[in-house]
């Protein structure tokens, strides 16, 4: 059976796709279905629904409880450094051929959850002497990821692939948990955007989107690749999750260079 299939077969759950979608502009129909329902209908028997539609009413009249809806459906879980060999490549390799003939750059966290993504970017900038004179954009679909973002505040474990010196120079612990430097806080530019529905601004020289295209369907992984490439300049770069490589990049006038790096061809 296929998932559009199960879905016909669950109408409490098409019915839910559809008021969410009404409701709020989140079309949970873009998400590959098996993995949000199964993730979804434990959230709702956790709270005590026993319907989609039910847990659908109580939703829009507890906000709390749908901005645990959102937590659970976009998968918050981030570390700063996430896969550090990679974000060497980025450091070592892929800025300085973006800065050839310019120095200020524009970059575009999307997705970023709690921040550690654009805070692990805006590190990498000031160790180059960039971050002043670089804009970076962070955006995510869940206010409430946002809002710890702006906090800036974070458990050791987030830490843990951070290199000492790097840790040192842009943390202060604070009893059980670490506050990033507001220099980093001051630098980047948070703001909510659903990938799936809103325009995207152009002319970025990078686009770091991770682990996030695992959850969507084909259709939708198409047409946001697509978009991303039309936000880019020719020869920014894309930078994706380490299950998320992109067959065929040549479709949205990607070549692949480094593993998980995609540049926009000229």
């Amino acid at each position: 059976m296929t998932e559009l299939e199960q879905g016909l077969a669950d109408p409490d759950y098409t019915a839910f796709i559809r008021k969410i979608k009404e409701s709020t502009g989140i079309d949970l129909a873009q998400y590959k279905e098996a993995q949000m329902k199964r993730r979804l209908t434990t959230l709702r028997n956790k709270n005590g629904y026993h319907t989609f539609v039910s847990f659908h009413e109580a939703m829009m009249k507890d906000k709390p409880l749908f901005h645990e809806f959102l937590d659970r459906m976009t998968i918050n879980v981030s570390e700063f450094w996430r896969n550090p060999s990679r974000w060497e490549v980025l450091r070592d390799s892929i800025i300085p051929e973006l800065l050839a003939g310019k120095r200020r750059l524009k970059l575009w966290s999307a997705a970023c959850s709690t921040g550690e993504e654009p805070y692990t970017l805006g590190m990498i900038l000031d160790g180059k002497g960039l971050l002043p004179e670089s804009s970076i954009l962070a955006t995510d679909l869940d206010e409430g990821a946002i809002a710890k973002a702006k906090e800036g505040i974070y458990l050791e474990r987030s830490l843990k692939d951070v290199p000492p010196d790097v840790a040192a120079r842009y943390f202060k612990p604070d009893g059980s948990v670490y506050r990033v430097d507001s220099k980093l806080k001051n630098a980047v530019k948070f703001q909510k955007q659903n990938l799936l529905l809103d325009k995207f601004d152009e002319g970025f020289d990078l686009i770091i989107c991770r682990n996030v295209m695992i959850y969507f369907t084909e259709e939708a992984k198409h047409q946001l690749y697509h978009k991303f490439a039309k936000a880019l300049r020719p020869g920014g770069y894309l930078f994706v999750g380490s299950t998320e490589q992109i067959f065929s990049p040549n479709q949205y006038a990607f070549e692949s260079t480094e593993t998980f790096f995609y540049r926009k061809k000229a």
